[in-house]
C-alpha cells in the first residue's frame, strides 16, 4: 500500500518533472525523458513509449528501457531502434480494432489498462512478452499501459511500463492505484509538453521551408548563389561549434543553448536573402565586358573591322602604284599588332586578382590608337566610356557601381529581416545575417561596424562567408581555390583587421577548414 508520505514525495516529484519536460526542445531527448520519469515515478523496472503512427494505422517504437536485462534503445542515450522492434498494427487486415494487443487497445479506446500479472490475464494476446522471456530468462509480469492525449483528445502516443518494483525488497509486484493516478498525471503533462514540442517542430520545419524557397528563389536566379546559400550555414555551424568546445582563450567561456544554434542556424540561412533583389547580369557578370552576353565579341568584330579596312587601303595603295612588297609588308605588320592587341583585351577581359598600372594604360592607349566606322558609317572611338570603364578594372569583373549594386543586398537582407515580428528567441537573427560585411577596423558594409560593436556570431558568419567565397568552385569569375591559398589570404585578412582574430585562431585550432573541405570541396583543393 502507499503511505502518505509517499504519495506525497511522488507528487513533489512528478511537480518537478512536468517543469523539466515543459523546458525540453529536442523531440529525442523528451520522448527519453518522458519514459524515465514514468519508470522513476511509478517504479517500473522497463518500460515502452510508442508513438501513433501518422496514418493512424499503427504504433512505432520510440523509447524502450529495461533496467535488468540492460535495454536501451531509442532517445538521445539508447541504441538506435533495430529490426527487432516491428510496428503494432492499430486494425486486423480485415480492419476491425487490434483489441487482443493491449498497447494498441489503449490507444484504440483511450483507457488506461492495469494488469497484475501477463500470464493470468485473459482478453489480451501476450505470446510474443512469452517468447521474450523464454529467450531472455526475463518474467514479465505486471503492466501497467496508459494512452497519451492531446489538448483535444486525441491519443497521440502510449506508455506503457513493465513490473512495479515494490516493497523495501525491491521485488516484482502490482502498479497500485496510486501509481495509476501518478502515470495518468505524468501523461497528460507529457502529453501537453510533447505536443507543444511538436506543433514547435512543425512551424520550424515549416518557416525552414520559406526560407528555403528564397534561396531555391536565388538559386533560380543564378546557379553562382545558391550553392553559397547552402554551404555558408554549414560552415558557420561548424566554427560555432568549435567555438563552443574552446577549453583556452578568449572563447573559453562561450557556450551555446540548443536555441543559440537555431538562431544562429536561421540567421545563416538568411544571411543573403536581399540577393531577390540583385540583377541576375551583375550577379552572374564572369567577365569585365559581361551584360546579357559578352561584349568582348563586338570588339573581335570591330578589329575584323580595322583589318578589312587596312586590306582594303593596302589594295588600293597598290591600284594607285605604290610598291606592293612595301603595302603586303605594312599590311601584315598592321594585322599582326591588331592581333597582339585583341588578344590583350581579351586577357583584360578575364577578372583577376589585380590588373598592373601598364596594363591600364595600354588599354587607354588602344582606345585612343584606333578610330572605325559603325554600322551608321561614323567614325567613333574604338572603345565606348562604358567599355573603357569596364576593361579598366583593377581587380574582378564589376564597376564600382555594380559593386554598390551587389552591396545593397546586404542592405536589402537588414531591411527584410528588420520587418519580421521575430519572436523572443530569434530578436537578434537581423544583427548576426546583416553584420557578415563589416569589419573589424570598422572599414566594412553597410554600418561600419567595429569589433566592439559585433556579436561573436556576427564575426563568424564573416568568416564563413569569406572562406566559402574564397574556395567555391561555381564562381562564373574564378577558379577553385586550395585550403593553402585561402587561408593564406584569411591571415591577411585577419592581420589587417578584417576578420576576428581570436575566431580565426579556433578556425585553425579546430581544423574547421579540412572538415568542410572534406564534405564541400573537390578533393584536389584539400591540401593542407
Amino acid at each position: 500500500m502507499d503511505t502518505s508520505d509517499d504519495l506525497f514525495r511522488r507528487l513533489e516529484q512528478l511537480n518537478d518533472i512536468g517543469a523539466s519536460l515543459s523546458s525540453e526542445r529536442n523531440l529525442e531527448r523528451l520522448l527519453e525523458k518522458i519514459l524515465l520519469a514514468a519508470k522513476a515515478i511509478t517504479r517500473a523496472e522497463g518500460g515502452t513509449l510508442y508513438r501513433v503512427g501518422e496514418d493512424r494505422q499503427r504504433l512505432e517504437f520510440a523509447i524502450v528501457r529495461n533496467d535488468s536485462l540492460g535495454i536501451a534503445f531509442g532517445g538521445a542515450s539508447g541504441q538506435p531502434l533495430s529490426d527487432k522492434f516491428h510496428d503494432l498494427p492499430l486494425y486486423t487486415t480485415a480492419g476491425q480494432p487490434n483489441n487482443c494487443m493491449v498497447a494498441a487497445y489503449a490507444a484504440l479506446h483511450a483507457c488506461t489498462v492495469n494488469i497484475a500479472d501477463a500470464y493470468d490475464v485473459e482478453g489480451f494476446d501476450f505470446s510474443g512478452t512469452r517468447r521474450f522471456d523464454e529467450s531472455t530468462g526475463y518474467r514479465s509480469r505486471s503492466f501497467l499501459t496508459v494512452p497519451m492525449k492531446n489538448h483535444e483528445g486525441e491519443v497521440i502516443a502510449v506508455l506503457q511500463l513493465i513490473n512495479a518494483m515494490n516493497g523495501p525488497g525491491r521485488t516484482v509486484g502490482v502498479f497500485t492505484a496510486g501509481d495509476q493516478r501518478l502515470a495518468e498525471s505524468l501523461s497528460s503533462q507529457a502529453a501537453v509538453a510533447l505536443t507543444n514540442r511538436q506543433l514547435v517542430q512543425q512551424l520550424e520545419t515549416l518557416f525552414e521551408s520559406f526560407i528555403k524557397l528564397i534561396n531555391i528563389a536565388i538559386d533560380e536566379k543564378s546557379p553562382y548563389t545558391g550553392g553559397h546559400c547552402q554551404r555558408v550555414p554549414e560552415l558557420t555551424m561548424m566554427l560555432a561549434e568549435a567555438a563552443d568546445q574552446a577549453t583556452a582563450g578568449p572563447l573559453k567561456d562561450f557556450h551555446l543553448t540548443d536555441q543559440d544554434r537555431y538562431e544562429l542556424k536561421i540567421a545563416a540561412l538568411l544571411h543573403d536573402c536581399g540577393k531577390v533583389t540583385t540583377p541576375v547580369h551583375v550577379v552572374d557578370k564572369a567577365t569585365k565586358l559581361q551584360t546579357l552576353f559578352d561584349r568582348i565579341h563586338l570588339i573581335d568584330t570591330r578589329f575584323e573591322v580595322l583589318k578589312r579596312d587596312a586590306e582594303i587601303a593596302m589594295l588600293r595603295a597598290i591600284e594607285a602604284g605604290a610598291d606592293s612588297a612595301a603595302q603586303q609588308a605594312g599590311f601584315a605588320a598592321r594585322c599582326q599588332q591588331l592581333e597582339e592587341d585583341r588578344a590583350f583585351l581579351r586577357r583584360a577581359n578575364i577578372g583577376g586578382e589585380r590588373m598592373r598600372d601598364e596594363d591600364i594604360v595600354r588599354v587607354r592607349e588602344i582606345a585612343r590608337h584606333y578610330r572605325w566606322r559603325n554600322p551608321a558609317g561614323e567614325e567613333v572611338s574604338f572603345l565606348s566610356a562604358d567599355e573603357l570603364e569596364n576593361l579598366t578594372i583593377r581587380a574582378g569583373t564589376l564597376t564600382q557601381s555594380e559593386r554598390e549594386i551587389i552591396n545593397y543586398h546586404i542592405v536589402a537582407t537588414i531591411k527584410m529581416l528588420e520587418t519580421l515580428p521575430w519572436p523572443k528567441h530569434l530578436k537578434r537573427v537581423p544583427e548576426y545575417a546583416g553584420g557578415h560585411h563589416e569589419r573589424m577596423d570598422g572599414k566594412g558594409y553597410p554600418k561600419g561596424l567595429k569589433r566592439e560593436d559585433m556579436s561573436w556570431q556576427a564575426r563568424m558568419m564573416g568568416i564563413a562567408d569569406i572562406f566559402e567565397a574564397l574556395t567555391a568552385g561555381d564562381r562564373p569569375y574564378k577558379s577553385a581555390m586550395k585550403l593553402s591559398q585561402a587561408l593564406a589570404i584569411m591571415q591577411d585578412f585577419r592581420d589587417g583587421g578584417h576578420i576576428d582574430p581570436d575566431l580565426f585562431d579556433v578556425f585553425l585550432q579546430a581544423k574547421v577548414h579540412r572538415q568542410y573541405g572534406a564534405r564541400f570541396l573537390q578533393a584536389g583543393q584539400v591540401d593542407c
